[in-house]
């Protein structure tokens, strides 16, 4: 999306100028006909001319989750009290406190005054209204329901951003202990340890041998210590290469792969991709979105490439005329027995949305029970790191002393 400048001619005959925001210059003067202005200018507002704008400084801002679940909450209700759609999304633009919200809103408004139906207006906005999101609003937009769909649609996010907030909530306290045990292992290795080794040497004197574990200890403390210039550098390139080449599509599956081995972490990722697949997937049924597509918006909404891989083959065999709930059976490595059986009876009864929805419901419970499981089990594991890292520098003072000491009583 770019910014215009456009000088136009209204009905009136007097001019107008005013800027808007487009993909393009033709689109911007299409909406301007549509408008009854004739244009005369359509110019790109280049960046770096005039003032600058701190507000964009660093790229536009991001609409919170929050604030479209309450933006999606209220147009449902202003929507379905039959409240003009021009007229809720104005109101809520001139409302709402977040400042990024509302420059969306504000474009969306101008692209609906020019004729674009709201799915059409809110695709523009990609990091804003994710593809589920624009499909189920089309969607309801076809079938004349939109006010229904924007509901399922605040109750998805709202379940969605629920889920979100516990796992971030429950990897925050395992976060900070390994960065705690980070920093206690560079602290000790580059000042604790070096006066530590100093007296061992000076007690053992000149010719004494101390023991493998105290030489490997100081060995790494001394290289620590000796070339810190070049290790950390090193570790700080290291990650952000790994973290550029996870997001590469190659780097992204193997990574996903990875961690859908991983002990105790793998039972919580597949739960989670499985309650998204199941409310996404049911939400985009019930909104009357066709199977194919539905499987294909699903698997980029999971957020894991295996899934979307799975979801995207199993969307090509639909289409040859095989029944989901086999396909799904198939995968049995990333999908539970159970999802399959709820997509047979939904397929015989008709109501694969509803059924969806409760083995949604039945997920997120798990993903909760999980998360608290792992949380437990996560601290006492980090406290033995931090205890057997404590432990060795410990031990490689305490061999030399005690050597010492037998030398003594000998």
């Amino acid at each position: 999306m770019s910014n215009f400048k456009y000088t136009a001619i209204n009905p009136s005959g007097n001019t107008v100028t005013g800027t808007t925001e487009s993909t393009d210059r033709t689109s911007v003067i299409d909406a301007l006909n549509k408008q009854g202005l004739r244009p005369i200018s359509v110019k790109e507002a280049k960046a770096g001319g005039g003032s600058i704008d701190l507000n964009n400084l660093f790229g536009p801002a991001k609409v919170k989750s929050d604030d479209i679940v309450i933006f999606t909450r209220q147009l449902s209700a202003m929507v379905g009290a039959g409240v003009p759609l021009l007229r809720s999304l104005t109101s809520m633009a001139d409302n709402t406190e977040s400042a990024a919200l509302k420059n969306v809103l504000t474009g969306v408004t101008k692209d609906i005054e020019s004729g674009s139906p709201l799915g059409e207006a809110l695709a523009k906005y990609p990091n804003t209204f994710s593809d589920v999101y624009v499909n189920m609003v089309a969607a309801g937009e076809a079938a004349g329901i939109l006010d229904e769909i924007l509901g399922r649609l605040a109750m998805q996010q709202e379940k969605s951003a629920s889920m979100r907030k516990k796992i971030k909530s429950a990897m925050t306290y395992p976060m900070v202990l390994i960065a705690i045990t980070v920093i206690a292992f560079f602290g000790l290795m580059l000042f604790v340890m070096p006066s530590i080794g100093g007296i061992v040497k000076n007690l053992g004197g000149e010719g004494a041998e101390l023991p493998p574990l105290t030489q490997a200890m100081l060995a790494i403390s001394d290289f620590m210590r000796n070339y810190w210039f070049i290790v950390f550098p090193v570790m700080a390139a290291g990650v952000v290469a790994l973290l550029r080449y996870i997001k590469t599509p190659v780097g992204k599956k193997q990574f996903h792969r990875v961690i859908l081995k991983l002990p105790a972490i793998n039972t919580i990722i597949k739960k989670v991709a499985v309650a998204r697949f199941a409310r996404t997937f049911s939400a985009l049924m019930g909104a009357g979105v066709s199977v194919l597509e539905s499987l294909d918006i699903t698997g980029k909404a999971i957020g894991n490439s295996v899934y979307e891989e799975a979801l995207h083959k199993a969307s090509e065999n639909v289409e040859n005329g095989d029944q989901l709930s086999k396909i799904i059976a198939e995968h049995n490595d990333l999908f539970p027995a159970i999802i399959s059986q709820m997509l047979s009876v939904g397929e015989e009864t008709g109501q694969t949305d509803k059924v969806l929805v409760k083995v949604a419901d039945f997920y997120e419970e798990e993903v909760d029970i999980a998360i608290d499981g792992l949380s437990s089990i996560i601290e006492p594991i980090m406290i033995v790191m931090m205890g057997g890292m404590v432990g060795l520098i410990a031990a490689s003072v305490m061999l030399p002393i005690a050597g010492m000491a037998n030398q003594i009583k000998a």
